[in-house]
């Protein structure tokens, strides 16, 4: 079922990265009034060089297998960037698949240590279904208190779609969720058909009306980096700069930082904060 998923996604890739193409952007005259919008599936298997059949079938999710050639070609064609060339080649089955650990999700001690000593930055440890594993005081004060979620609820994307308190913190929210949206599905490629990511998405689909219309959009992107305001319940306006670090151990592991800049003057809004936290004892936590 995972790889009969993965080739129906694929094909599904394909018609919505088609869609959005018009012939002027390949070099084609406009011709007839088109009746849905996009190009052709005849003046793509052209541009790349393949049979219009042949191309239906990918489209349609049968049992064929594009050479990393013919992947190229399609990516030149469809004009992909970057980010969904690497999700086109991890859905055809050229890029190989990480494989689920065995074990349940940890966070090891030093990890845990450098969470620790990052005092004024929020940070936390996302696992492959971007579940939060282990966070340090400074993200509970900001974000809040990660202990006090259990199972889905404790997952990034489920705060971000579901959660109207998490929500109401975000200044920026429609263009944070889109970006993360996109890196989501660019990232979870490699998990199609596992049980715990379509429970997942099929949670968000239900309850979020925003994660419904744009789930199918198909959009992906490669990082996820910038500044981030947020809109603090006791602080105020605050502003962060927040970084990905890849863990390196095959997990799928990461750990994401918020520094404080000087917009908002945001350090010093995250020293009174932690102040009036400290009588509450310590909040790093780590899944079981």
């Amino acid at each position: 079922m995972p790889e009969e998923m993965r080739k129906r996604e694929l094909g599904a890739f394909l018609r919505s990265r088609r869609a959005r193409l018009a012939p002027s952007d390949v070099g084609l005259p406009a011709g007839a009034r088109r009746r849905t919008p996009g190009l052709r599936r005849e003046e793509i298997a052209m541009i790349a060089g393949v049979g219009t059949t042949w191309y239906t079938w990918l489209e349609q999710g049968r049992d064929v297998k594009p050479s990393l050639e013919v992947l190229t070609a399609l990516a030149e064609a469809l004009r992909l960037d970057a980010a969904e060339r690497r999700h086109l080649f991890i859905l055809a089955g050229r890029a190989p698949p990480s494989q689920r650990p065995a074990s349940p999700e940890r966070v090891e001690a030093p990890l845990r240590h450098t969470l620790a000593s990052l005092m004024i930055q929020p940070a936390y440890v996302m696992g492959r279904r971007w579940d939060v594993l282990a966070w340090n005081e400074a993200a509970a004060a900001v974000f809040g208190d990660y202990g006090a979620l259990e199972g889905d609820a404790r997952n990034i994307m489920h705060l971000l779609f579901t959660d109207p308190d998490h929500r109401r913190l975000l200044v920026d929210w429609e263009d944070l969720a889109r970006i993360a949206l996109g890196l989501f599905r660019s990232e979870s490629a490699k998990y199609i058909g596992e049980p715990d990511f379509e429970r997942l998405t099929a949670r968000l689909d239900a309850a979020s009306p925003e994660f419904r219309a744009w789930w199918p959009e198909r959009d992906v992107i490669g990082q996820l980096s910038g500044v981030k305001m947020i809109r603090h319940p006791v602080a105020g306006p605050m502003t962060f700069e927040h970084m990905r670090f890849l863990i390196d151990d095959g997990s799928d592991t990461k750990l994401i930082v918020y520094t404080p800049l000087a917009e908002g003057d945001t350090a010093a809004k995250m020293t009174r904060l932690l102040t009036g936290a400290a009588s509450a004892g310590p909040i790093a936590g780590e899944t079981a």
